[in-house]
């Protein structure tokens, strides 16, 4: 298995992150926004960047090559690999549009547009509100022609078919969705993240509650849920945007919930967390318990879904940068 680890400007690609983690290439770019990555193609990888386009690797991580059309992906913001085909990857792009190439990254098509959408003219970016992004894109595991798409900021739509048509928000989907988690155990159950709160919902997005008893902190940013165990899941959250990103005035916290329980708070047991650290990153692995963490401390690794984590040896950014992204290969 191999680790690849974003932080701002420079990718990490880590071998054997489970026992004695190294890193064995380094990829620097402007400004890296996503990574994406997938066990059944393990020396295949790819890296959105905002300033310069979108990256693959077929070596895993020795050489990138810039892929698709620069006029498509100058400003990319998320990528997902379909679980049902490898060789199926969706990309998302500022201003808010999806891309879709079918054959590992040679070539890519544009999906119908998001903004013909009727809530696209209130969708706006705080930092830059004359524009908007495709934060987050997630397959659904149960159906692969099923998208959720989250525009940040304004809407979570969905598509039914592969993109070739669009749903726009439904009345209780969060409007500010940063990132979503799904399990293929648990069919129409999806997660989200999100700035102006956590939801969930069990109809496959259609309507959507907000389990937030114990969960103190409003401002979301990643959500994990456990291989083993569908009703588990971890996320990170903090007062603000600016106490979730900036490391001047950082202060983030990560949460943990079991079975429809409250929401806990998890501290002091290896990761960093509180005032001083930047929101962390999560990826949840295929084995159960199994989750590594990223933010401007380092990367983290947990065996038992929070309860303890331990920091992996490896060369993080000096001064401390926030964490862009994990992906497993």
């Amino acid at each position: 298995m191999q680790l690849y680890a974003a932080v701002d400007g420079a990718l990490l690609v880590v071998s054997d992150p489970r026992g004695d983690p190294s890193v064995v290439h380094h990829f620097d770019a402007e400004r890296i926004e996503c990574v994406a990555a997938d066990a059944r193609r393990p020396s295949r990888a790819f890296c959105g960047t905002f300033d310069s386009g979108l990256y693959r690797t077929t070596d895993a991580g020795e050489t990138w090559d810039a892929v698709g059309e620069r006029m498509f992906f100058e400003s990319m913001t998320s990528l997902a690999i379909s679980p049902a085909d490898p060789d199926t990857i969706y990309a998302g792009t500022e201003p808010s549009a999806v891309y879709r190439s079918t054959d590992g990254g040679e070539t890519w098509r544009a999906l119908s547009p998001l903004t013909s959408l009727p809530s696209s003219s209130s969708w706006a970016f705080p930092p830059r509100p004359t524009t908007h992004h495709a934060r987050w894109i997630e397959v659904d595991p149960a159906d692969p022609e099923h998208l959720f798409v989250a525009v940040e900021a304004g809407a979570l739509v969905q598509s039914f078919d592969g993109g070739e048509t669009w749903e726009d928000r439904v009345p209780t989907s969060r409007r500010d969705t940063h990132s979503m988690a799904t399990h293929p155990d648990a069919p129409g159950h999806v997660c989200a993240a999100a700035g102006d709160g956590y939801a969930e919902s069990e109809d496959g997005g259609e309507t959507w509650s907000y389990p937030t008893d114990g969960l103190e902190h409003g401002y979301c940013w990643n959500v994990a849920v456990d291989s083993d165990d569908p009703e588990s899941r971890l996320l990170t959250a903090a007062r603000s945007a600016m106490h979730a990103h900036s490391p001047r005035s950082a202060e983030s916290y990560l949460y943990r919930r079991r079975s429809g329980g409250p929401w806990v708070r998890l501290s002091g047991n290896g990761l960093p967390t509180g005032k001083g650290v930047t929101r962390s990153v999560l990826r949840a692995s295929d084995v159960g318990g199994e989750c590594f963490a990223a933010n401007d401390h380092g990367v983290y690794r947990t065996t038992n879904f929070g309860d303890t984590w331990s920091k992996l040896d490896l060369p993080w950014r000096t001064p401390p940068h926030t964490a862009a992204g994990l992906a497993l290969g």
